[in-house]
C-alpha cells in the first residue's frame, strides 16, 4: 500500500499518524530530534514541568483522546484547589477579581462578541475599562499575549470563557505531565503499525504518496516553498520553580495587572518531591519589550505570588517560548483564515497555527485528524475502513 508520510513527532503530527493507521493505512512518522514531542515536553522525575503552563481543555480534542486513553489519568480543578485561586489586581494580591470582571464572565457572558472589531474597543464599551483591562490581563497567559486587547474581539473573548467556564471545570491536568501523553500516543502509533523514525530530519518531501507536513509554521513554509505560511503568534518568558511546600501558599494566581501567570500543578498531581511544590509561571512579551525586560516583569510578579519565595528556592528554570504559542486571530479574521490544512497535490498542512478550530493544543490535534483523514481518502489504494471524518 502507498504510505502516509508524516513529518514531525509532537500532538499534531502523532495524532495525524494515529488516525491515518487507525484506517488502515501505511504510516511513516519522521521527527527530526531524537525524541517525540515538539512543544509537548516535560522535564524528568524528580521535577515534572512542562516546556509552558499547559493544560488540556475540555471539547473533541480532549474526547478523541480520551476514547483512546491517551491523556489519562488527569486531574481537574475541585473547590479545593479554587479556594487557593488568587488574582494580582491594582497591585495587590486579593481573594477575588474585581466584580465587573465577575460579571462580564457570568451573568452577561452570553453576548456576542464581533469578529472585526479589537477586543478592547469591544469590551470596554460593553463592560466597562476596569472589567476590559482585568480581562486583558487575564487573556495574557491563555493567549502568550503581550496585548490581547488588539486581538479579534471574537477570539479574545471565546477564549475568555472557556478559561472562566462557570461550574464543571474545562481545564485537565494529565498525569505524569505532557510528556506522559506523548509517550502513550507514541505507543498507540507503534501498536498500530506507525513506522516512527526519530533523528530523521527532513529536507525535501517525498515525492510517493501523500505527506502530512505537521511542523511549526516556519519550518512548513520552507519544506512546501510557500511564503504566505504566516499567521501572528506570541512571545513569553516561561519560568519554573520549586520550593517547599507551604499550606497557605496559593493554587494559581492570574496577575490582571501585566498579563501574568502562575500555578502549582503539584497540586494536582505528582510532579515533584514529596514536601516539595513545583509552580509554573508565564509573562507574555510586550510589543517592542526584551526578554530581559520581560523576565524582570514575571519575577516581581512571582514575589507577589509567592512571599519570600527568592529564599525557598530548590530548583528553577528559565525559558523564552517564541513561535510556538499558536495563533492568534486579529480583528477581521477567524481560524478560517489561517493557512489550509489542504495544500494540493497531495500535501497536507497540520499544527497550531492552522485553519482549524480551538484552543491551543485542539488546534494541533484537530487539525492532526483532519489531515489524517483528507490523506487518506487521496489513497489510490484506499483502505476499506470507514468512519474517519475529513472536517472539522
Amino acid at each position: 500500500m502507498t504510505a502516509i508520510t508524516v513529518i514531525g513527532g509532537g500532538l499534531a503530527g502523532l495524532s495525524a499518524a494515529i488516525t491515518a493507521a487507525e484506517q488502515g493505512a501505511h504510516v511513516v512518522l519522521r521527527e527530526a530530534h531524537a525524541t517525540l514531542g515538539g512543544r509537548a515536553r516535560s522535564t524528568p522525575p524528580p521535577y515534572i514541568a512542562n516546556d509552558g503552563p499547559h493544560a488540556f481543555f475540555t471539547g473533541p480534542a480532549w474526547d478523541w483522546l480520551t476514547r483512546r486513553r491517551l491523556a489519562r489519568p488527569a486531574s481537574m480543578l475541585t473547590p479545593r484547589h479554587l479556594a487557593r485561586l488568587r488574582f494580582r489586581h491594582g497591585r495587590r494580591r486579593r481573594v477575588a477579581p474585581p466584580a465587573a470582571f465577575v460579571s462580564m464572565i457570568s451573568v452577561r457572558r452570553w453576548r456576542t462578541a464581533p469578529v472585526d472589531e479589537d477586543f478592547r474597543a469591544w469590551a470596554t464599551r460593553e463592560f466597562g475599562p476596569v472589567a476590559c483591562e482585568a480581562a486583558i490581563g487575564a487573556l495574557g497567559p491563555v493567549t502568550y499575549c503581550g496585548d490581547a486587547g488588539g486581538l479579534s474581539a471574537r477570539f479574545a473573548y471565546e477564549r475568555l470563557l472557556r478559561t472562566f467556564r462557570m461550574g464543571y471545570p474545562a481545564t485537565r491536568y494529565p498525569h505524569g505531565g505532557w510528556g506522559a501523553v506523548v509517550e502513550r500516543m507514541a505507543a498507540r502509533a507503534r501498536s498500530l503499525g506507525v513506522r516512527v523514525e526519530v533523528s530523521s530530519r527532513v529536507t525535501e518531501l517525498p515525492e510517493d504518496g501523500p505527506v502530512i507536513v505537521a511542523t511549526s509554521l516556519d519550518a512548513a513554509r520552507n519544506l512546501l516553498g510557500d511564503d504566505s505560511l504566516t499567521w501572528p503568534g506570541g512571545r513569553a518568558v516561561l519560568l519554573d520553580l520549586a520550593v517547599p511546600r507551604v499550606r497557605s501558599d496559593p493554587a494559581i494566581v492570574f496577575d490582571l495587572d501585566r498579563g501574568g501567570f502562575i500555578a502549582q500543578p503539584t497540586s494536582l498531581f505528582a510532579a515533584a518531591p514529596e514536601g516539595q511544590a513545583l509552580y509554573q509561571a508565564e509573562m507574555p512579551v510586550r510589543e517592542g519589550e526584551s526578554r530581559a525586560e520581560a523576565a524582570a516583569r514575571l519575577e516581581e510578579f512571582v514575589d507577589v505570588a509567592l512571599p519570600g519565595r527568592r529564599d525557598r528556592v530548590i530548583w528553577r528554570r528559565s525559558q523564552m517560548s517564541h513561535g510556538r504559542t499558536g495563533a492568534l486571530d486579529p480583528p477581521g479574521r477567524t481560524w478560517r483564515d489561517r493557512p489550509g490544512i489542504d495544500r494540493g497535490d497531495g500535501r497536507y498542512l497540520a499544527g497550531d497555527m492552522v485553519a482549524a478550530p480551538g484552543l491551543l493544543s485542539e488546534v494541533s490535534v484537530l487539525s492532526g485528524i483532519r489531515a489524517a483523514c483528507l490523506a487518506v481518502r487521496s489513497l489510490p489504494d484506499r483502505p476499506a475502513v470507514s468512519g474517519c471524518r475529513a472536517g472539522p
